[in-house]
């Protein structure tokens, strides 16, 4: 979970869920437990994050940005967002797939105070770290009707991107065909 909130890609949407199922099958003490320590873990890295953001700022940024894919007019883009819609989007972000690994930096670098940025993180990772750990156990108890559909659900998506990628390379290879003929 702190991986996973100073950017790093380790999908939260499948850790917590996973540990509630572990929970639910004994593995674990209890899915209240596994929400409780998921918490903890996005807090600790959010504010690790947070702190790179609020101490490195924008030198932080023109340095090291281009590594992480955020350049400074992604930062002002993200700067403006937060003035704009004030602090509650720290919490609204804790829901969002991928944004969530990161928004503890602009937060930072953005100077937002210390107090609610903890706060609104704490409730919205509560939410929804207590959230995916109670599925998980819920779902454990029904693992042999869900695991078909996974697989089933799986091919297809494997079909979909297939084409989409197949699709997309037959888009590039013509449109750099017609750009030939013109020259």
């Amino acid at each position: 979970m702190v991986m996973g909130n100073i950017g790093l890609p380790v999908g939260t949407e499948v850790v917590v869920p996973a540990a509630g199922a572990l929970a639910a099958q004994g593995h674990l003490s209890s899915w209240w437990l596994a929400g409780l320590v998921a918490t903890a873990g996005e807090i600790v890295g959010g504010s690790l994050l947070y702190a790179v953001g609020y101490y490195g700022g924008r030198p932080f940024f023109q340095r090291w940005g281009k590594y992480i894919k955020l350049s400074e007019k992604k930062l002002d883009q993200f700067h403006e967002f937060y003035e704009r819609y004030g602090n509650g989007v720290v919490f609204v972000c804790r829901f969002l797939p991928v944004v969530r690994g990161v928004s503890a930096l602009p937060a930072g670098v953005s100077r937002m105070q210390k107090r609610y940025f903890l706060i609104y993180t704490l409730l919205g990772s509560a939410l929804f770290c207590f959230g995916l750990s109670w599925l998980g156990s819920t779902f454990a108890h029904h693992i042999d009707q869900i695991t078909p559909l996974i697989h089933g659900s799986t091919k297809i998506a494997i079909v979909v991107i297939a084409l989409a990628v197949v699709g997309f390379v037959a888009f590039r290879f013509a449109r750099g065909r017609q750009g030939q003929g013109l020259a």
